[in-house]
Formats: structure tokens, C-alpha cells, sequence
């Protein structure tokens, strides 16, 4: 799987630290449920203390992120650990924040990032196959895993020297690939685990779904059902530990995005947890973020598990990160007896089953589970009797009380919204440059076959120019046929386009078949072949080859066919405007820009400046009017669009792309994009992103939160205090950072339909008239409130007999907010 932000691809992880951290192997075993998140940090540094925050008061314990040797060793033996690569600085910022860190070292990845995150000057080393036991490749591999760990040892980074780094990986799902490596595979995966034992790091090692892992090293579960689908740890010394739980998916251009729910991911925590005993659970991804640049691998989006409790802006995604912090908490709560108890499993009927954790001084915790996905079903544990939802587990801290319920969703829901702040819809706010379509006597590079794409760009660019010249003795109409691997091919005949065609994640492959006319004479022939990233998984990935495969030029008939996969051809590698970097100031003065057309050409270079908007609200570019290219702001990449390339639903891909304040200076930002083959920047807009919208929704088949119940069982205990006054369903309502309530747009105590999930909601035949005026009271203007589903909160029953619930919509803004101490009732 794969990762996205700048530090590249951290992931976090959520668990609850219970106990003192392992300095040892054996120690490991110790440790109950932790939390923890994946996060890239090659995301802007000036995201990571936010994200790291609010990773923590979502109840993470521990951030887990990938290495990424391709970024921080571009050049054999040239590496780069500075601004968003600043590894030191992004482990220190976890410490500071009380938290711990699960270093991925790999340093093979794959997390959906360019070739895996292997650099590509390892494909020109002699006799090299990557990821087997072979000599080069090992080499290489131990030296970058030494330098990291010597880094992070020379600053006291592990926890055996105080430091956060409990955990670290070697290698990256190899079991998936390791058959094709026959012999070559089992002695590579006792060399890794030795070499990196042999370390000293004083903390654990970790082979994510290596079911083998050599001792010491944990073998752990990737996936999105490892409570079912995990055959348990190796070894009676190791925990069972969860690298990656999916919270979605990545997406792919073309590709139709996947959502998975905030009660789907909490099931399959839980019983983790309860089924395997688990001590480690990883979000993958909690916070996905951009692939800036060209970092996203094979025909990958440019944003990355937008879909996280974090979304791709950092913005907190509810219901998904309020459920998730629920969750946290009541297993918190169930720490002793998991971590002291004895298991036992018990069973409640044909797809139910209780998970019981007993101590010795009587601590108990038990996880109701009901593995039907139809049927509500009620059960009876130790003689008391709990409703449990389709597909649900209950959390009872004390084997009595429920203070949990995977399918009982009592955060709050927000809505994302994006606001125009800036236009460029004037043709004078922009100058265009046409890149320049190189013909076969301006190439200097030549071979008399068709060369492999990747092996020839070396990664320096997406884009290599292929170009053939011939003569054709009269003028007339043929056709061109260009079989590829690569991503896109764009063809040009005697300068003029004349058609492009590209394939798709499943088949990279493309087949362009077009016609062209000739002229009596010399004609010239243009391929550019177009990459949308490198592979980025599977064995024998040095092999891989990329760009154009045959190229004919045929009449009606095959006697009147040519041939010219094997004639002599010139190449060059990368766009003019990339060579001369036009798309940052100094660059921008190497080439002369005219004013824009009315028609849309090929290759183009568009330009303009804004100024920053005020506000701290993230900020994206509307590209959705383009077709496919790059887009740069100041210099920096904003990474791949594809807008043209459309779901089967018929929406594009992605339209909207991350621009990090950070890229940004008050006066006179330069925007420039790269279209490749048609667009129309005049629509191109600047917008505003936020969350302002949230609904609340508490009926009595809810329960309530979880927070107060860590007071009752840590003071006085729960059950002399199961009518403590916290303990009633409510609506619990909190605006982001630095905003406040401003409208409440609709409220109904009674039976109100359509719920937080629906856009719509309509009164019931049962409403209280002075709901919204309650609501108002309670919440207008502050930063967070909370109100109580009960009949004494709203003065009278305005239905007796009927099952009542409270659905509050509110909206906020930026604005001064009142006392904070105020915000219950």
C-alpha cells in the first residue's frame, strides 16, 4: 500500500499505549492495544504539528511513516534530508507531542509512490535484480537502511536511547512476490531480517505480511479484515500486530474511488483486538495528503486517501475521525484486563460470539460480537441482555455497561466545501508559450531500434520524444499505427497533431490508430510517449519496460504497409519548458510568451500571478476545465492533473489540486500549467476549503459518549456511577480551529427525518416548536456545545409515547468567540 504527504508517506498508527515500551524482543510482547496512523512527511513541514495534534486528540499513540530513499537519495550517493525531507525533524516533532513512531524503513515501499520508492539509478547497476538474493541489490539496500538508522541513532531517536521509535520495518509485503523469485526469495528474506537485527537498534523489527518472518522480527497483517483474516503471530513471543488498516483506498485516474465507513473500520479494529488478541492497530491511511510533483506512481491520483479521518488538507473528515476516537477511548478503558487477563471466547448464538477479558482482581472486559449483516439481534451475557446492530461489536469495559458500539455513530457529521476566492477568466491575465515539437534531424541522441522509455529518462522527466523522418514519393492519405506501454502517446506528423491514446491502470497498454496525410517528399514523424508515474510493485521490477513497442504507417491494404520499429530513430528526453524550467521566475524569462489564442493548441505553457488570498482555509486549483499536464505554483509542483480522464460514471478523476499556503508569498505568486493537449485555463479557479458544515444526531438507540466513562471508571467506578449526569445521548457539535457557530439551520426534538447521512431533513409528525431556539441558545457563537436528547432539556414531552431524537444542522464561520467555559447545558 502506499503513502502520501510530505514526509512522504507517513503512516499513523492508533493504539493505546498501556504499558512501559519493549527495549527488547521479548519485551514486545507487553505491550497491549496501541493506535497508531500512517503519515507521509514529505508533506509541507508546516502541516506537521497539526496533523500530529490532531492525530492525538484523536486517540493515536503512535505515528508510523514510510523512508523514502528515492527523495532522500536522488543521486548514488548523494542524499537530501532537508525542509520536507527533514526525517530528524519530523521524529522530533512526534516526540514532542508525547507520541511514538514506527519507522518504515522498507526500503522498498511500494505505498502507491514512484517506483516503489527505489531510486532509479539502482536500475543502472550491473547484474542487479532488486528485492532477491542478489549481491548488488543487497548492498545497496543495507547501505541506505544503515544510513537511516545511524541517523536516527545519532540523535537519540530510539526508544532504547529515549526516544520515540518503538518499532521499525524492514522490507514491504514481500510474500506477495517472493514465489517468483523461486530460490532466490526465502535466503533474501533471512538475509533482510539478520541485517537488520544485526543493527542494534534495541527495538522491535517488523515484517508487514510476512507470515515466515524470521525470529526476532514480527510478522504482521496488512489489509482491511485482519480480525478475520490473520493467522496470528509466528511465534508465542510475538504480539499480533496491524501495519496497515486500509481506511480506504487509493485512487487511480479513470478509476472509481472507494469509501469505506467509519462503522466498517471500527469492526474490524475491535475485533482485532478481541479476536486476536491484537496490540497494534495502524490506520493506513489517517492522514493521505498530495503526491506533489511526480512522486504517485503508475497512473495514480495527485491526491491520496482524501478519504482518511484526516482528510487530504489536513481538515478533520467526521463522522470517520470522531467514531474512530470513540473507539480508542473504550478500549482504553478495557487496558487491564487486556493487557493481565485470561481469554476466553463464548458463544451467543449462530454468528455471535463474546470475547472475555478476565483479571485476576476481578477487572473484566468483554466484546459482543454479532457477525450477522442483516439482522439486528438481541443476546444475553452473563444474565443481562444487549441489542446488537447488523455487523457490530459492543465494547463493555466491565463486562456490564455498553459504552461502545462499532454501528452507533454519535460524532458529529461535517460537509466539505470549496468557495471561489480568485478567477483567471480574463485572457489578459495569461501568456501562453508553445513547447517545441523536436523533428529526427534536431535529436542528438539516435539508435536504430525503439528504446526502452524509462531506461532512456532515467525519472528526469514524464515525457521522451521518439521522431523518425521518410520519404514518401506523393501526397496522399495513410494511417498511423503506434502500438505502447507507455502511459500516453501523443502523435505528430510534419508538426501538426494528429492524435493521442493511452491506456489505464489494469493495462498500461495503448494502440493508437489514426489517420494522416503525407507530404510528396520528406515527412516527419513525433511520438511523445507520456509516463504518469513509474510502477511502483510486483517482482522484477528492473525488467519493466515502457514507450513505444511497433510504429507502422499502412494504406488500405498490408502490401501497403511500412514498418519502422526497426529504422533509425532520434530521441529526446523531457519538454523544452521542462529543460529550461520556465515554470519558476527565472526560467519563465528564458522563453518568449504571447498572448493567448483563441484556440487551444498542444504542448502548451500557460502563466499568470495572483496574490494570496486572506485566511488560513485551505486552498486548491480548480483545474477541472483542463485536460491533462502539471501545474506549478512559485516553482513548486502541485503535482499531475488529468481532469479529461473520467470515471465510468462520467466525472473526472480528480479536479481539485492542494495548494499549501506554505507555497505561497503575499504578493505576486506565479502560477504556471503545463497542458499537453487542449484545456481552457480562462476556468481555471482559486478556492477556499472547508468544513463548516456539521449535523448532530442522537436518538435513544445511542449511546453516549465515551469521554465521561474514563472519569467514572478512574475515580470512583462505573457501576455506583451509572446515572452520572454525563452518561444521557446528546448532540455534540464543535466547530474547526479559530471559527464558531454562526446559523443553526435546522433542529427538531421529536421524529425528524433524512438524519446526519441525508442532505435533506424534514420535520416529523412529532416536533417540540422551541427546538431551535434551545439550540440556538446553547451553541450560537461558540466554538463547541453540546445538548442532551432529553425531554428536560427541551421543557416539555410534545408527544408522550413516541421514541423522540435530536437532529441539529449547524454551519460556522470565522468570528470572535464567547467564553469557552459555557459551551454545555
Amino acid at each position: 500500500m502506499k503513502r502520501c504527504l510530505t514526509w512522504w508517506d507517513l503512516i499513523w498508527s492508533a493504539s493505546a499505549l498501556l504499558s512501559a515500551l519493549a527495549s527488547s524482543f521479548l519485551q514486545v510482547k507487553k505491550l497491549t492495544t496501541m493506535s497508531a496512523l500512517q503519515l507521509f512527511y514529505p508533506m509541507p513541514l508546516q502541516m506537521w504539528p497539526s496533523l500530529i495534534a490532531k492525530a492525538k486528540e484523536g486517540g493515536i499513540d503512535v505515528i508510523q511513516t514510510y523512508v523514502f530513499w528515492n527523495q532522500h537519495e536522488p543521486q548514488q550517493g548523494q542524499y537530501n534530508f532537508e525542509g520536507r525531507l527533514d526525517l530528524v525533524r519530523f521524529i522530533k516533532e512526534i516526540q514532542a507531542k508525547g507520541l511514538y513512531a514506527n519507522l518504515r524503513i522498507g526500503p522498498f515501499i511500494e505505498a502507491e509512490w514512484t517506483y516503489g520508492g527505489l531510486p532509479f539509478w539502482l536500475h543502472d547497476i550491473k547484474n542487479i535484480v532488486y528485492r532477491s538474493d542478489n549481491e548488488p541489490f543487497k548492498f545497496y539496500m543495507q547501505n541506505f537502511t544503515t544510513k537511516i538508522v545511524n541517523l536516527m541513532k545519532s540523535e537519540n531517536l530510539y526508544a532504547s536511547q529515549g526516544g520515540p521509535i518503538i518499532l521499525s520495518q524492514i522490507e514491504n509485503e514481500y510474500k506477495n512476490v517472493e514465489g517468483a523469485f523461486h530460490e532466490k526469495g526465502p535466503p533474501y528474506v533471512r538475509w533482510a531480517a539478520e541485517m537488520a537485527v544485526g543493527l542494534d537498534t534495541g527495538v522491535p523489527w517488523v515484517m508487514c505480511k510476512q507470515d515466515d518472518a524470521p525470529d526476532p522480527v514480527i510478522n504482521s497483517c496488512n489489509g482491511m479484515r485482519c480480525g478475520q483474516t490473520f493467522a496470528g503471530p509466528n511465534s508465542p513471543n510475538k504480539p499480533a500486530i496491524w501495519t496497515e488498516n486500509w481506511t480506504s483506498f487509493y485512487q487511480v485516474f479513470g478509476g472509481k474511488p472507494y469509501i469505506r465507513s467509519a462503522q466498517d473500520i471500527a469492526f474490524h479494529v475491535a475485533l482485532f483486538i478481541a479476536a486476536k488478541k491484537g496490540s497494534y492497530v495502524n490506520y493506513y491511511m489517517y492522514h493521505g495528503g498530495t503526491n506533489f510533483g511526480r512522486t504517485g506512481s503508475a497512473y495514480v491520483t495527485t491526491s491520496y486517501y482524501d478519504q482518511a479521518p484526516l482528510d487530504e488538507y489536513g481538515l478533520i473528515r467526521q463522522p470517520k475521525w470522531g467514531h474512530l476516537k470513540e473507539l480508542h477511548a473504550a478500549i482504553k478503558l478495557c487496558s487491564t484486563p487486556l493487557l493481565l487477563g485470561t481469554y476466553t471466547n463464548l458463544s451467543l448464538g449462530d454468528s455471535q460470539q463474546a470475547h472475555v477479558f478476565q483479571g485476576k482482581s476481578g477487572e473484566c472486559a468483554a466484546f459482543l460480537v454479532n457477525n450477522n449483516s442483516r439482522k439486528i439481534v438481541k443476546v444475553t451475557f452473563q444474565n443481562q441482555s444487549y441489542e446488537l446492530p447488523q455487523a457490530s461489536i459492543s465494547i463493555l469495559p466491565d463486562c456490564k455497561n455498553e459504552v461502545f458500539n462499532t454501528a452507533k455513530v454519535t460524532s458529529q457529521y461535517s460537509t466539505r466545501s470549496t468557495v471561489p476566492v480568485l478567477m483567471f477568466n480574463s485572457a489578459k491575465q495569461w501568456k501562453a508559450f508553445q513547447d517545441v515539437i523536436p523533428n529526427f534531424e534536431e535529436t542528438s541522441l539516435r539508435a536504430d531500434l525503439l528504446l526502452e522509455h524509462m531506461n532512456t529518462t532515467k525519472d528526469k522527466s514524464d515525457y521522451l520524444w521518439y521522431t523518425f523522418s521518410f520519404q514518401h514519393d506523393s501526397s496522399s492519405d495513410k494511417n498511423l499505427s503506434v502500438y505502447s506501454l507507455g502511459h500516453v502517446v501523443h502523435a505528430f506528423v510534419n508538426n501538426l497533431y494528429v492524435g493521442s491514446a493511452h491506456g489505464n491502470h489494469d493495462n498500461i497498454s495503448s494502440n493508437l490508430e489514426t489517420s494522416i496525410s503525407l507530404n510528396n517528399g520528406t515527412n516527419n514523424v513525433s511520438l511523445l510517449s507520456v509516463m504518469v508515474g513509474l510502477p511502483d510493485s510486483g517482482a522484477y521490477l528492473e525488467r519493466r519496460v515502457a514507450g513505444l513497442r511497433r510504429v507502422r504507417i499502412h494504406g488500405n491494404n498490408e502490401a501497403d504497409s511500412q514498418d519502422f520499429t526497426n529504422s533509425s530513430w532520434g530521441y529526446t528526453v523531457g519538454l523544452l519548458g521542462e529543460q529550461l524550467q520556465i515554470y519558476n521566475d527565472e526560467g519563465s524569462d528564458k522563453v518568449q510568451w504571447t498572448n493567448i489564442g483563441n484556440s487551444t493548441q498542444p504542448l502548451m505553457w500557460y502563466k499568470t500571478t495572483f496574490d494570496a488570498p486572506s485566511g488560513n482555509n485551505p486552498l486548491v486549483l480548480n483545474l477541472g476545465s483542463m485536460g491533462k499536464g502539471e501545474a506549478w505554483i512559485n516553482g513548486q509542483s502541485i503535482g499531475r492533473y488529468w481532469a479529461s480522464f473520467r470515471v465510468p460514471n462520467g466525472d473526472p478523476s480528480q479536479i481539485m489540486y492542494h495548494v499549501p499556503l506554505s507555497f505561497l508569498k503575499p504578493l505576486g505568486n506565479l502560477l504556471v500549467v503545463l497542458e499537453e493537449f487542449g484545456g481552457d485555463p480562462l476556468q481555471i479557479t482559486l478556492e477556499t476549503v472547508s468544513n463548516d458544515e456539521m449535523c448532530g444526531y442522537a436518538s435513544d438507540t445511542h449511546l453516549c459518549p465515551v469521554t465521561p466513562w474514563v472519569d467514572i471508571m478512574s475515580n470512583k467506578g462505573m457501576e455506583k456511577n451509572t446515572r452520572h449526569h454525563g452518561r444521557r445521548p446528546r448532540v455534540k457539535l464543535e466547530c474547526p480551529l479559530g471559527k464558531a457557530i454562526s446559523n443553526i439551520s435546522f433542529a427538531s426534538f421529536g421524529n425528524p427525518s433524512g438524519g446526519c447521512e441525508s442532505e435533506n431533513h424534514v420535520l416529523g409528525s412529532c416536533h417540540s416548536s422551541n427546538t431551535k431556539v434551545i439550540v440556538e441558545k446553547a451553541c450560537l457563537g461558540k466554538k463547541h456545545c453540546s445538548i442532551p436528547r432529553s425531554i428536560r432539556s427541551f421543557g416539555r414531552d410534545p408527544c408522550p409515547g413516541i421514541s423522540k431524537a435530536l437532529l441539529v444542522h449547524a454551519e460556522c464561520s470565522s468570528r470572535d468567540l464567547d467564553d469557552p467555559r459555557s459551551n454545555l447545558i
